[in-house]
């Protein structure tokens, strides 16, 4: 910007610094336009606001079902079959859109998505993928492309 520190620069703007970024939070509706539009999309990043918002959306949409169900269940009807069904078919729909943004935010974070499997070690592995997915972004571009939502402050 200013190689010659005897020039002042005006008011307000430091000597010999690069452009400021800041990485834009997406909103709920961004997020699930992206996760339900990136469906099989295994590659990418995808920042930790687009995981949640997303992870959000998958609650709202299942829980109403599987709480009908456990009610009617619990109050001794056979229909409880019916709403269980619709929850197990919004899950089976969601399944693989939930895991490309789950390799997506692993990406985003420098990690690989193959650590999904750490699903599987009994107590220890969601708690570490837990932690991981609550982890910030990575603030650089790292081998799995660049940072996602990259603005520039103003």
């Amino acid at each position: 910007m200013y190689q010659d520190y005897n020039q002042i620069p005006p008011y307000g703007q430091p000597y010999n610094q690069e452009p400021q970024y800041y990485q834009r939070q997406v909103s709920f509706g961004e997020a699930i336009s992206r996760g339900l539009s990136n469906y099989c999309n295994f590659e990418g990043r995808a920042s930790r606001s687009e995981y949640w918002w997303f992870q959000l959306f998958i609650f709202i949409i299942g829980s109403p079902f599987a709480f009908i169900a456990g009610f009617m269940e619990g109050m001794g009807s056979d229909l409880y079959i019916v709403p269980q069904i619709i929850y197990y078919l919004i899950v089976l729909a969601l399944l693989l859109p939930q895991l490309g943004l789950f390799v997506r935010r692993m990406h985003d974070i420098g990690k690989s998505g193959w650590w999904y499997f750490l699903n599987f070690l009994c107590c220890v592995g969601p708690i570490i993928l837990l932690v991981w997915e609550i982890k910030d972004s990575d603030p650089v571009e790292n081998e799995y492309g660049p940072v996602p939502n990259l603005e520039p402050i103003n």
